[in-house]
């Protein structure tokens, strides 16, 4: 009998960031992997070629990133459940919270009955959430874990909390150290080449470059960049300094325009693929996210030996130390990340060198061969209960006389 397994996402660019592993996992047991996501989000990317070329089968659903937005997604359940029909689908291994959601409804729902697998990459009712979150995010999770057989989380807070969730029969937690570091894509080249590489990228000799990596949102919260370097501005304690943000996302106007007002030596780069290079180029990595399950923004920027300053959230508390690899400041605190632009700019030659070291092995807990040791237990357990599941479902069938 074929086996089908799908991977749910709400925008289609989270296979090819988060998943390449996953599917060459489900592929070496025998499954056919389909990926079904938005694929008109986001708009400024298509990926759909080179997923397919991975021989996955891809599904459009009008799943919207807003839970709110009720009508998009309840026509996306509709969709999933006539995917899950229509191709005998057993298993089914839901992502983002809005996929999270569909994915383990079509899961109760479907005559079916598919082995439900969850990853939480971080839950909203996290400690020091807003109260909104905790009365609202916590009651749909603790409903939802009832339809869900294996559930994956990427921090230890989330373990904790994950463990008191109600499971489904025989369900099970695993923790998972992210979503694999790749430490071969991500390893800083010899000093000559990252001079070479900077000088192509425009960076000027003795320029102290900042690089942010992610989604112009207000989660990110390139906001308190800003006001710091709008703080050393104002002590006349920002030469030299130069500030790059790459990535896209609804808030980018109101960000470029903030940067004009403010006269600040920020530049917007844009989505990019060439992450490691723009790493190989930068002196340190601002992270300052109000809210990560890890980040693996911050991960990739450590392997690459460039320390990171952080914001304090249960993701960066994974692996950051201050000091040791980087900073750490609340994420609402601009002062301190002034502090700690001008404490890492003023590094000298030698103690760059060895916090580099420590950024390079802090990593080490993070790579892709552990995750996917852990991913391949945890798809080996899910092929079990399928076929258990499936087992049952027969020997029903026999006893009420239809096969």
């Amino acid at each position: 009998m074929e086996k089908h397994v799908l991977i749910l996402a709400t925008t289609h660019d989270f296979l090819l960031k988060f998943e390449r592993e996953n599917v060459e996992i489900l592929q070496s047991m025998g499954y056919t992997v389909h990926f079904a996501a938005n694929l008109r989000e986001p708009g400024y990317l298509s990926d759909e070629e080179a997923i397919r070329e991975r021989g996955v089968v891809l599904h459009h659903i009008d799943i919207a990133r807003s839970p709110y937005l009720v009508r998009e997604n309840q026509r996306a359940l509709r969709q999933l459940l006539e995917i899950l029909r229509r191709w005998d689908m057993r298993a089914l291994h839901c992502h983002t919270p809005v996929g999270g959601l569909l994915g383990r409804l079509a899961g109760k729902l479907s005559p079916l009955h598919p082995v439900v697998v969850y990853t939480a990459h971080g839950f909203h009712f996290y400690r020091g959430a807003p109260l909104f979150n905790r009365l609202v995010y916590y009651p749909v999770e603790r409903e939802l874990a009832r339809y869900t057989d294996l559930l994956l989380v990427i921090n230890q807070e989330d373990e904790q909390a994950a463990r008191r969730l109600p499971l489904a029969p025989g369900g099970k937690v695993f923790r998972l150290p992210g979503v694999g570091l790749n430490r071969q894509v991500f390893s800083p080249p010899d000093p000559e080449e990252r001079q070479r590489i900077r000088r192509r990228y425009g960076v000027a000799p003795g320029e102290f470059l900042l690089v942010s990596l992610g989604e112009l949102n207000v989660n990110k919260n390139h906001q308190v960049v800003l006001e710091a370097l709008s703080l050393l501005q104002r002590r006349n304690r920002l030469s030299g300094v130069r500030y790059v943000i790459c990535g896209e996302g609804f808030a980018r106007e109101r960000l470029q325009r903030e940067i004009q007002e403010r006269e600040l030596p920020v530049s917007l780069w844009g989505f990019r693929r060439d992450v490691p290079q723009i790493l190989t180029c930068a002196d340190a990595t601002v992270f300052p996210s109000r809210r990560e399950g890890l980040g693996m923004a911050g991960l990739e920027s450590l392997a690459m030996g460039v320390p990171v300053l952080a914001a304090d959230n249960r993701g960066t508390r994974e692996y950051m130390v201050f000091g040791k690899n980087g900073l750490i400041y609340p994420w609402n605190d601009p002062s301190g990340f002034a502090r700690g632009i001008l404490l890492l700019q003023g590094l000298d030659p030698v103690r760059r060198r060895e916090l580099s070291q420590r950024c390079r092995e802090s990593v080490a807990p993070f790579d892709r061969t552990l995750t996917r040791e852990t991913m391949r237990l945890v798809y080996e357990e899910m092929d079990r209960k399928r076929r258990e599941r499936l087992a049952q479902m027969s020997g029903g069938l026999r006893g009420a006389g239809v096969l």
